[in-house]
């Protein structure tokens, strides 16, 4: 296992780390839970990754972590409890980060993030955002000043908001998720460059886009009516490149990410032994040949930024709860 600093917070972190969204009852038994993250332990991980709307995966890694075989950097977040939420609440943000430490098990948390906050209009968390400045800001620099938290991080998905965030000089950390991955690169344009400017480590979380860079789903790319006419092609070519390489996709989007060097780390959502070992065996192969970069960056131009419309997650495998187009286009 490689490992990087995260920034300029001293840390070094595995290459490859482990996403808690599936480390919960999304991710199928707990034993199964268990063998995993301790196998991506003992394979060399050293940062885990969770949050209290993760479903019970901060629980879950409560009990996970109290055996595991090396100590681990653990992240969570704030928002999404008391509900409703109230980010402008500095005493349900208090409870919500004893919450979090009561369920992992832990007095003092490594990275303390703020989960989403690039969304002004959905949750208020800011009274100025170009200077983070608000009640969150507030607690989370009473937390760091009582030791009770060593960093402060973001997570999130809107690119550029991001970016004014990092610019504030207020963060350590980034996890940047559904615009860091082989197709989806909106945050090359400003979050990872802002990131490097201040020091800030990223990591970049979705890197399989939930599923929909994990396999090929070719029926459903020539049938889904919520995909675009541009994405469609976009993916035509990709599996086209995959069936002449021979290298499946979750291969290419990790060993893709390894080529930046300014990501620290990569999260993975394994759900299983096998799952880690197929993805630490990946990472193993080290960074892809230039030429092959050359072509997924190609493909990746076709569709330069995510389409009108498009879902978030492409519904790969799984229902689609939004309002379908009449038909393929």
């Amino acid at each position: 296992m490689e490992y990087r600093t995260l920034g300029n917070t001293g840390l070094s972190v595995s290459l490859l780390s482990l996403g808690g969204l599936f480390v919960s009852a999304a991710g199928g038994p707990f034993e199964r839970a268990r063998a995993a993250a301790h196998h991506a332990i003992a394979r060399g991980v050293n940062y885990i990754d969770t949050a209290p709307m993760y479903l019970d995966s901060e629980e879950v890694l409560g009990r996970i972590l109290t055996d595991a075989p090396a100590p681990v950097i653990l992240s969570t977040k704030l928002g999404s409890r008391p509900q409703p939420f109230n980010p402008r609440d500095p005493a349900a943000l208090l409870e919500s980060f004893e919450t979090s430490c009561r369920l992992l098990g832990r007095d003092q948390i490594d990275i303390l993030m703020i989960h989403e906050p690039d969304r002004p209009r959905q949750f208020d968390w800011w009274e100025a955002m170009d200077e983070a400045r608000g009640p969150v800001m507030e607690v989370i620099d009473r937390l760091k000043g009582e030791g009770r938290i060593r960093f402060a991080g973001l997570g999130g998905t809107t690119a550029y908001d991001m970016a004014r965030l990092i610019r504030t000089g207020r963060f350590d950390v980034v996890l940047t998720a559904f615009n860091t991955s082989l197709l989806w690169r909106e945050a090359w344009h400003e979050v990872i460059p802002a990131a490097a400017d201040h020091g800030v480590g990223v990591v970049a979380g979705s890197p399989l886009q939930q599923g929909a860079l994990a396999r090929t789903w070719r029926a459903e790319v020539e049938t889904a009516p919520w995909l675009s006419r541009p994405r469609r092609e976009q993916f035509r070519k990709l599996y086209a490149l995959v069936d002449e390489v021979g290298i499946g996709v979750a291969e290419l989007s990790l060993r893709f990410l390894l080529a930046e060097p300014r990501i620290a780390t990569i999260l993975m959502g394994a759900r299983s032994v096998e799952e880690v070992d197929a993805n630490v065996d990946a990472i193993a192969r080290g960074p892809l040949p230039a030429d092959l970069m050359a072509r997924l960056d190609e493909i990746a131009a076709m569709v330069p930024f995510r389409p009108h419309d498009e879902p978030f997650a492409l519904p790969f495998g799984r229902a689609y709860a939004g309002t379908p187009a009449a038909g393929p286009v």
